[in-house]
């Protein structure tokens, strides 16, 4: 993996006396001042307005040098150069300000590596409506998330080596410098995540394996207190798991069944994260078409999203709940053996399945770990993330994942989660009118309809067949994993969606009264 470390600190000195490479303040539109302190910042920004070239706009950035400017202003300040970023006009609306400051840390972001900056000093606003956590926690999110780069894989340019930058530190600008800090760790881990889901997806098909994504979980288990099992080959076979078996069968790799346990308390309930591990997906004898096919590198988002959200879970913690995470994790590609359309197979549990599309195969492996998951552990909850339909990007766009569920006040809550860090979520429904879709003849189930009318819907009702009464949300990020609507803390390529969503609905965490039965 790429080292996409950056060095985070708390500066408790006057900004006045940073002498890197970028000081950065934050304006409001129609608010004349950026900082409270005895540097003539204020009366620089008053010039820098009066020309008409900045005036705080969203995501409008200005970048002036102080030791090129002759006024009193400017006198004093020690750091090579000054960039204003604009907030836009006041807005009461609290997730709207959230992401505001998410978009400002991906600006500066961007200007630091235009100006190929390496240290970096950021004065927060203190008057924006939110605490101070928050503040400190989304400045710090947008700017690591807008700091990425993967070039893993690329040779750097001996006449331009490429620069980053090495070290973000945080003033509490009037704040309270105790909760700045805490923001600042809260973002720094949840970037860091996210991060590492985005290089996951950012590997090929054979620079990340069924064996890379049990090699990482095995990492995290021993240098934290997460508990770790694989589950391999034989172990799926003796577990009658025919799901990620059958569509493994046309892979030389072999297929694992991740497991992570973090547990906080016998007497919290559960919850139970299910993340899609198709590291490669051919489609298996059911070809996709060629054009684009090398974007199947990324049907592993799910997976990769639910490895990452516990690896932040255990540096944040979740006191009311114990959390399982699963990621059945397998190539699908059409060797000698693979699974054939008219194929029967049985999952864990005995459900059997006639197989009309292999490349229907997310749902497989799916419900063998969500079979497996809900009867193992007794979950209360479960979430299951996975790159599904094409379906969902018809209806959707790149802008929204599709959510469906069995249960209200759980689909509530990662809805409600969505929108607090920026990644929205639109709920579709489900009923035994789609369900239909998918009888068998010959089967106790089918993959796919007999057409693709509803296809994320029927794949999302061929879930419901393994979670029972279960509280139970799916989300199908095949429209977000990648080409997320821009931002400027979303680089192109994979988003590392539904990181901080899980997260966040782990830590606002709140019991579930009673399932639902108009489902």
């Amino acid at each position: 993996m790429p080292d996409q470390t950056v060095t985070i600190e708390f500066f408790d000195q006057e900004p006045s006396t940073f002498a890197g490479d970028l000081l950065v303040f934050l304006v409001e539109e129609g608010i004349p001042q950026a900082a409270e302190s005895g540097m003539g910042i204020n009366r620089l920004l008053a010039k820098v307005q009066a020309t008409g070239d900045f005036k705080g706009e969203k995501d409008q950035a200005f970048v002036l040098y102080p030791g090129l400017v002759g006024t009193d202003a400017a006198q004093g300040v020690a750091a090579k150069r000054v960039l204003f970023v604009g907030l836009g006009k006041p807005d009461e609306a609290i997730n709207s300000r959230r992401e505001r400051l998410r978009l400002a840390g991906g600006t500066i972001a961007k200007q630091a590596g235009a100006v190929k900056a390496k240290e970096v000093l950021l004065v927060p606003p203190k008057e924006y409506l939110l605490d101070a956590v928050e503040i400190g926690q989304c400045l710090c999110e947008g700017f690591l998330l807008g700091n990425y780069r993967f070039d893993l894989y690329k040779q750097p340019k001996e006449d331009d080596p490429p620069v980053r930058v090495e070290r973000l530190l945080l003033h509490d600008g009037g704040l309270a410098a105790s909760a700045v800090r805490k923001g600042l760790e809260l973002g720094r881990i949840l970037a860091e995540a996210t991060c590492a889901a985005r290089d996951m997806a950012n590997q090929p098909g054979n620079g990340w394996t069924p064996a890379d994504f049990a090699e990482y979980a095995k990492k995290l288990g021993k240098k934290s207190r997460l508990k770790c099992t694989i589950l391999d080959k034989g172990d799926l076979q003796k577990l009658r798991m025919g799901g990620i078996l059958g569509v493994n069968q046309g892979s030389a790799q072999p297929p694992f069944l991740v497991i992570l346990e973090y547990k906080t308390n016998k007497k919290n309930p559960t919850v139970l994260l299910v993340g899609k591990g198709l590291t490669f997906d051919s489609g298996g004898i059911s070809a996709k078409p060629p054009a684009g096919m090398e974007d199947m590198k990324y049907d592993m988002c799910g997976g990769a999203a639910v490895l990452a959200a516990m690896q932040a879970i255990v540096e944040i913690g979740v006191p009311e709940v114990n959390v399982v995470a699963l990621v059945p994790a397998t190539e699908n590609l059409s060797g000698a053996a693979a699974l054939k359309p008219g194929d029967i197979i049985r999952h864990y549990g005995g459900k059997s399945s006639e197989i009309i599309n292999t490349d229907a195969e997310g749902r497989l492996i799916l419900a063998d770990a969500l079979a497996y998951g809900i009867e193992t552990y007794k979950p209360q909850a479960v979430i299951d993330v996975a790159t599904l339909t094409g379906a969902v990007i018809i209806g959707l766009g790149h802008h929204y994942t599709g959510l469906l569920g069995n249960n209200d006040q759980w689909a509530d809550q990662l809805t409600e989660a969505g929108a607090r860090v920026g990644e929205p979520l639109w709920r579709l429904p489900l009923g035994p009118e789609y369900r239909k879709q998918i009888d068998s003849r010959i089967a106790d189930i089918k993959n796919a309809g007999s057409d693709r009318s509803g296809g994320t819907i029927t794949a999302a009702c061929y879930l419901q067949e393994f979670v029972g009464e279960t509280p139970w949300v799916h989300l199908d990020i095949a429209g977000t994993a990648w080409d997320f609507t821009e931002k400027t803390y979303i680089p192109k390529g994979p988003s590392g969606i539904g990181v901080r969503t899980l997260v966040d609905c782990l830590r606002q965490w709140r019991p579930i009264q009673s399932a639902d039965k108009n489902q």
